[in-house]
């Protein structure tokens, strides 16, 4: 996953981008502290910005892409990036484009953090107000005024590439003035959406649908086993009543006829008839 957040100063981005890092496990890049990395590490391009540095002057682009592009090197990258604080201009832009080219690295979403700035400067207001109220120090670069000149810098700089990103289709927009938990959620959305990520929704189902597989498998074969057994087991069970029942008819029916023997009356006859069945009858009884 390779990202830029794009968005005016207290947009958010700090805040989504620790949280991406977090989820994700990719590496937060920012260009200040990539410098200072250079630059105590005494690298050939830190050694360069050592001076530009030291005398308060602006790095040149040149510079700052030589270091992302060391950095880029390293094995922590593997999982992907999220760029913070860079590019800030269209030069830079095309001179990352270049850099991401020639190291066959594709850029995945530059997602801009689109917010009200008359609600920012409010909510630096309050801030503000209350830190005095709990008489909390304010930082001199935490105020309404530096605010306004900082937004006054994203504008005239950094907004035009907003358009220079959509042009290339790399472009997606988040209302930044969500709750931080909406725009978290968009923002994965839109991975999900661009191929950033794997979606996850996919992956439970997937697995739903094995685990009913297994489980419906085991209870057919139990059923289909507990039928073969009632089957087996229910002519058993008749065999030994109907045999007993027939024996007892049998005695009975032997009984019943010797005193008719060589009469030839049918009182005779019915009576046996009548003892056979009353002795079958309770065979079946006794044997149930």
């Amino acid at each position: 996953m390779r990202l830029i957040l794009l968005g005016p100063p207290g947009a958010g981005k700090g805040t989504q981008a620790q949280r991406l890092v977090q989820k994700y496990g990719i590496v937060q890049l920012s260009t200040g502290e990539m410098l200072r990395a250079a630059v105590a590490a005494e690298t050939p391009v830190g050694l360069q910005a050592k001076d530009i540095m030291a005398s308060g002057a602006l790095v040149p682009d040149e510079i700052v892409i030589g270091i992302i592009s060391d950095r880029l090197d390293q094995p922590d990258m593997k999982n992907g990036f999220i760029l913070d604080g860079f590019p800030r201009t269209v030069p830079q832009a095309a001179a990352l484009d270049e850099l991401l080219k020639k190291k066959h690295i594709r850029l995945d979403a530059v997602i801009e953090l689109r917010v009200n700035e008359s609600a920012l400067l409010d909510r630096v207001e309050t801030r503000v107000a209350e830190m005095r109220a709990r008489g909390e120090e304010v930082r001199i670069d935490d105020t309404p005024e530096v605010l306004s000149k900082r937004l006054a810098s994203y504008r005239s700089m950094t907004e035009p590439l907003i358009h220079y990103y959509s042009e290339r289709r790399k472009l997606a927009t988040v209302d930044g003035m969500m709750t931080i938990e909406q725009v978290t959620r968009e923002i994965y959305r839109i991975l999900s959406a661009v191929g950033a990520v794997e979606p996850r929704a996919a992956v439970p189902a997937r697995k739903a649908r094995g685990a009913a597989r297994k489980t419906a498998r085991p209870v057919g074969k139990k059923v289909a086993k507990t039928g073969k057994k009632a089957v087996k087991t229910a002519p058993k069970a008749a065999k030994p009543a109907s045999k007993g029942a027939k024996k007892v008819g049998k005695k009975a029916g032997r009984k019943a006829g010797s005193p008719a023997k060589g009469r030839g009356t049918g009182k005779a006859k019915k009576a046996a008839k009548k003892t056979v069945r009353k002795a079958a009858k309770k065979g079946h009884e006794k044997a149930s």
